[in-house]
C-alpha cells in the first residue's frame, strides 16, 4: 500500500513539473518581446482558400452580436456599443468561446453586408489592441481555434476590405500561425495539443509559400493521430464527444489536401476511417451519444454533419477493447457499457469513475443513463458529475473508484486528474441460450475496501429483457474479513422521460416509456427506493429525474440481481 502511495506521488509530481514547465514556456511565447520570426513560418503573399465549416452557424445570433448581446456558455454580455473584447468575462468558458472566433460561423450565415461589415470591424479591433496576446486567449487551444475560424471565414472577413485590412489581417494571422508552431509541442495533452496540430496542417495548405511548414505540420498531425486515435476508433480520453469535435477538424482538412491536389497523410485516412463506425457505436437509437467520461447534450446537427461523411453505415461493431467499451444490441434495445479503465494521467482531467456503468435504451427512448455534464455551466458541475454515484453503477462506501486530486494548491495548475483507479479489469463476452452475454470485473475498491465488483448483463434474443448481477468478492477469492466495510448502493439513473412507480411487492417498479411501451424493473430478494436524481446532459440544461437504488452489504448479501422486461413480453 506504502508502495503504491509513493508511486502515486511520484506520477503526480512529474505531472506537475511537465503542466508547470509547460505553462511558463507557453506565457514566454506569449510575451511580444519573443522573436516570433525564428519559429520559420514565412508572411504568405495570400490566401489559397478557405477551408469549409461543417459546424452550422444561426443567423438569429448575427442579429444579436449586432446588437451588443454577447452570450456564450450560459452567460450573456452587454456591450452597449463597445468591443466586446474590451469587457470582463464573466467566466472563463465565456471568455475562451468569444476568444476562439467560433461564433464567426454565425455572421456568416446572416449572409448580409452588415454583417460582414460586423465580422471585419470585430477582427479589426482584435488586431488592433493584439488580443492574441491576453491571458486566455493565449491558450494554445484558443489559439488555434482561433486560428481554423480566421482561416475557414477569411471569405467573410475580407469581402470588401481595404488592402491596408487585409495587409493588417495576413500578419496578424501569421503571427498567430508562429505562436502555434511554437507552443503546439508543450500544450496541455489531449485536445489541446491535437486542435494545434491540425490547425497547423490548415494553414500550411491554405497559406500561399508554406512548404516548410506543411512538412513540419504534417509530421506533428501524424505523431498525434497515431498516439490519439486508438486502434478500435476510440480518442485516448475515453470521451465519446471528441470524436465528433475531432471529426469536425478532420474532414475539412481532408478537402483541404484536394483542393491543393496534395495527397493526404494516410494516418490522416486512417483515422477517419477508424472513428466512423465509433459514432455509430455510441449513438442509441434515438440518436444521442451514451454519457461518459465527460459527455453533454449531442450536438444532433454537427452529428448529422459528420454522419453524411459516412460511407460504411453498417450495424455497429458491439466490442471496443481499446477503448473500454461494450455495445449490446438485440430488436430495439440497446446496451451500452463501460468497461475500461481510466484514461493516463495527462489525459483523464475530464474523465469519469464510471467503470462498468451502463445506458439502457429501448426504441427511441432511453431508460437508464449516467448524469453526464450540461453544455453549459460545466465547471460548476465536473466535480459531481464524475463521482461513481452519477452512474448507473455500484457505488462502494460512498466512494469513487477513481481517486480524483479535488483540493490543494496543486489543482490550480493541473486541475482534478484521475490519481488512481481500476487498473485490473477482465471484461468476457460470449452466448447463453442465443443471447448475448457480457460479464466485466474491476479492483477499483480493492486497495480501499478489498472489493472486487463484478457485473454481468444478458440481453435476450428479442431484446425485451436484460439480466442483470452485480457479485463482490475480495481479490484473493477468499471472505470477507468481519472488519472490512462493504457496504454498497447499486444506482440505475432514469432519463427524465421515464416515469417510475412502485409495485406493491417492494421488489419491482414500473417504468412508463412516454409511447406507454413500459416496462419493469425487478431484483428479486432485494428492496428497491426511488430516489430523487439529475440529468445533466440535456440541451434544456439540468433536469430533475430520478434513480433506482439497491442498497445492502458485500459481507451479508454478496450477489445482487436484477431485471428490465419489457411488459408487453410479460403479457405474451
Amino acid at each position: 500500500m506504502a508502495r503504491e502511495i509513493y508511486a502515486d506521488r511520484a506520477r503526480l509530481a512529474l505531472f506537475a513539473a511537465e503542466t508547470g514547465w509547460n505553462s511558463l514556456v507557453a506565457r514566454t511565447l506569449a510575451h511580444p518581446w519573443f522573436p516570433w520570426r525564428a519559429t520559420a513560418v514565412p508572411l504568405p503573399s495570400r490566401l489559397l482558400f478557405a477551408p469549409h465549416e461543417l459546424r452550422t452557424g444561426d443567423p438569429a445570433r448575427a442579429t444579436e452580436f449586432y446588437a451588443g448581446r454577447y452570450s456564450f456558455a450560459g452567460k450573456l454580455v452587454l456591450t452597449d456599443g463597445a468591443s466586446p473584447f474590451e469587457m470582463v468575462p464573466p467566466s472563463p468558458e465565456w471568455a475562451r468561446e468569444l476568444y476562439s472566433f467560433g461564433w464567426l460561423r454565425h455572421l456568416q450565415a446572416a449572409a448580409s453586408p452588415i454583417a460582414r461589415a460586423h465580422a471585419r470591424a470585430l477582427v479589426g479591433d482584435w488586431i488592433a489592441m493584439r488580443g492574441h496576446r491576453l491571458p486566455q486567449a493565449s491558450a494554445p487551444e484558443v489559439a488555434a481555434r482561433r486560428v481554423a475560424s480566421w482561416l475557414t471565414q477569411a471569405p467573410l472577413i475580407l469581402q470588401d476590405a481595404d488592402p491596408g485590412f487585409h495587409r493588417r489581417f495576413i500578419r496578424s494571422l501569421t503571427a498567430q500561425v508562429r505562436y502555434i508552431k511554437s507552443v503546439g509541442p508543450n500544450a496541455p495533452d489531449g485536445r489541446a495539443r491535437l486542435a494545434c496540430a491540425l490547425t497547423l496542417s490548415l494553414a500550411s495548405l491554405c497559406m500561399a509559400d508554406q512548404t516548410r511548414l506543411m512538412r513540419a505540420a504534417q509530421k506533428r498531425l501524424v505523431d498525434e493521430l497515431d498516439r490519439q486515435v486508438l486502434g478500435d476508433g476510440g480518442h485516448v480520453s475515453r470521451n465519446p464527444g471528441m470524436l465528433i469535435e475531432v471529426l469536425l477538424d478532420l474532414l475539412p482538412l481532408r478537402q483541404s489536401y484536394a483542393a491543393r491536389h496534395v495527397a493526404p497523410p494516410p494516418a490522416l485516412l486512417n483515422a477517419i476511417d477508424r472513428m466512423m463506425p465509433m459514432l455509430r457505436f455510441f449513438r442509441h437509437v434515438d440518436g444521442a451519444f451514451a454519457l461518459f467520461n465527460g459527455m453533454g447534450p449531442t450536438p444532433a446537427d454537427v452529428l448529422a454533419t459528420v454522419l453524411a461523411y459516412d460511407d460504411a453505415r453498417g450495424r455497429p461493431v458491439s466490442n471496443a477493447p481499446y477503448s473500454g467499451y461494450q455495445r449490446m444490441e438485440a430488436g430495439s434495445t440497446v446496451v451500452i457499457a463501460d468497461t475500461g479503465a481510466p484514461p493516463p494521467l495527462p489525459l483523464s482531467l475530464e474523465a469519469h469513475a464510471g467503470c462498468l456503468s451502463f445506458e439502457l435504451s429501448a426504441g427511441r427512448h432511453r431508460i437508464v443513463v449516467n448524469c453526464g455534464l450540461p453544455a453549459a455551466g460545466r465547471e460548476e458541475w465536473r466535480a459531481v458529475a464524475r463521482q461513481t454515484a452519477a452512474h448507473s453503477t455500484v457505488v462502494v462506501e460512498d466512494t469513487s473508484s477513481c481517486r480524483f486530486l479535488s483540493a490543494g494548491p496543486l489543482t490550480r495548475l493541473c486541475g482534478a486528474p484521475v490519481l488512481g483507479g481500476p487498473a485490473d479489469l477482465h471484461v468476457d463476452r460470449g452466448e447463453r441460450g442465443g443471447a448475448d452475454v457480457l460479464r466485466a470485473s474491476h479492483d477499483g475498491y480493492v486497495r480501499r475496501f478489498g472489493v472486487v465488483h463484478q457485473r454481468s448483463w444478458r440481453l435476450s434474443v428479442d431484446g425485451m429483457r436484460l439480466d442483470g448481477e452485480d457479485l463482490f468478492r475480495v481479490a484473493q477469492g477468499e471472505e470477507f474479513p468481519t472488519d472490512q466495510p462493504g457496504r454498497y448502493a447499486v444506482r440505475f439513473h432514469l432519463h427524465p422521460s421515464i416515469e417510475p412507480s412502485r409495485a406493491s411487492d417492494g421488489q419491482t417498479v414500473i417504468l412508463r416509456l412516454p409511447d406507454g411501451d413500459d416496462w419493469a424493473f425487478t431484483a428479486p430478494g432485494s428492496a428497491v427506493v426511488i430516489e430523487e436524481s439529475i440529468f445533466l446532459g440535456s440541451n434544456a440544461g439540468p433536469r430533475r429525474t430520478e434513480q433506482l437504488v439497491i442498497t445492502g452489504n458485500a459481507r451479508q448479501t454478496p450477489r445482487v440481481e436484477w431485471t428490465f422486461v419489457q411488459l408487453r413480453a410479460l403479457r405474451g
